[in-house]
């Protein structure tokens, strides 16, 4: 019997004032969040920012500090076991025996999980398909491309029917063709199985496949909703001005109109509501000296700056100059 016939109703995963500290450190800090069977959920955020940790509560591979969870119905504390059964899981690094070939890799796994053997067959081949790597079955997955071992992986973590599929930083350092390629893939599964799949990215672009989207921050939960909601939620059009005087542009933004711009490369970026409106009125008051200006909706980096005050791409870049500074050390 398939690990989702046996997992009892309700959301498929929930939890309540989840935590997890190490020493001082609070790497996840009292999350209370829901997730809908058959729901593509996205978990945001830089490096640091608490999304692994999250997964590796989740799947029984850390214990919770404080808080409850449930993953597929079961208490991943004190029903470690099933919820083993009913999740597929997909972790950064790659875990594939190198020295098997792409097909022993699937009928490995399928062995493990107790999957029949004649099943076991018809998964596997229909596996194989799905990532288009029939032709490659039977090289050792050692040889394989990186694209081509984690398209291996994600459809390996799907042989037994789980009812939930984990995937932490499923593409990255990947090409944007293999992203594209793996996320086909994932919405097959999604769609055919009814699959919850719970990922984790700070590829903000990935995050649109997304139904719904998190987005934590320094180990908490700060915006919540589906891409465009959460962008809706912004209101303010993002405005990119070129211009041979920004200190004076900047001035008049802040003294004119109390609007706070910020530098990015050789451009001035700043929030408004009907941007296309608003900038006649600004360009009235700047003499020509605007070379170029740019409009855009909100996106989801906008979106992560007005929930936490900084850029998404700043973010990142600060937790990795951090731990390079520590691994310095």
């Amino acid at each position: 019997m398939s690990a989702r016939s046996e997992t009892p109703g309700g959301p498929a995963i929930a939890t309540h004032g989840l935590s997890k500290r190490y020493g001082e450190i609070e790497a996840v800090k009292g999350v209370d969040l829901e997730v809908g069977r058959g729901e593509i959920f996205g978990l945001l955020g830089p490096n640091g920012a608490g999304k692994s940790t999250m997964i590796k509560m989740l799947c029984t591979l850390t214990p919770p500090t404080d808080g409850t969870a449930s993953v597929a119905g079961h208490d991943v504390v004190r029903r470690q076991a099933d919820v083993r059964r009913s999740i597929g899981l997909v972790f950064q690094e790659q875990t594939l025996d190198r020295y098997l070939t792409g097909r022993q890799n699937l009928r490995f796994h399928a062995d493990i999980y107790g999957v029949p053997s004649g099943v076991a067959e018809e998964r596997v081949d229909e596996a194989l398909r799905t990532v288009d790597l029939l032709d490659h079955q039977h090289r050792a997955a050692g040889t394989y491309s990186g694209g081509m071992r984690r398209r291996l992986e994600i459809v390996r973590a799907m042989l037994h029917r789980p009812a939930v599929l984990f995937l932490d930083e499923p593409t990255v350092s990947l090409d944007p063709q293999t992203r594209q390629t793996i996320w086909d893939g994932v919405r097959e599964i999604n769609q055919r199985d009814g699959t919850t799949v719970f990922m984790t990215t700070h590829y903000l672009e990935e995050a649109e496949n997304c139904h719904r989207i998190a987005i934590i921050d320094r180990g908490g939960i700060v915006a919540l909703g589906s891409p465009q909601e959460l962008k809706d939620s912004v209101g303010k059009d993002r405005v990119e001005l070129d211009s041979t005087d920004s200190a004076g542009v900047d001035a008049v933004l802040r003294e004119v109109f109390d609007v706070t711009a910020v530098v990015e490369g050789d451009k001035l970026v700043f929030h408004v509501a009907e941007g296309e409106k608003f900038l006649p009125e600004l360009f009235s008051r700047l003499d020509g000296t605007v070379r170029s200006v740019r409009v855009t909706q909100p996106s989801l980096d906008d979106v992560y700056l007005s929930y936490t005050g900084t850029s998404f791409r700043d973010a990142d870049k600060a937790e990795h100059d951090e731990d390079t500074r520590l691994v310095g050390r």
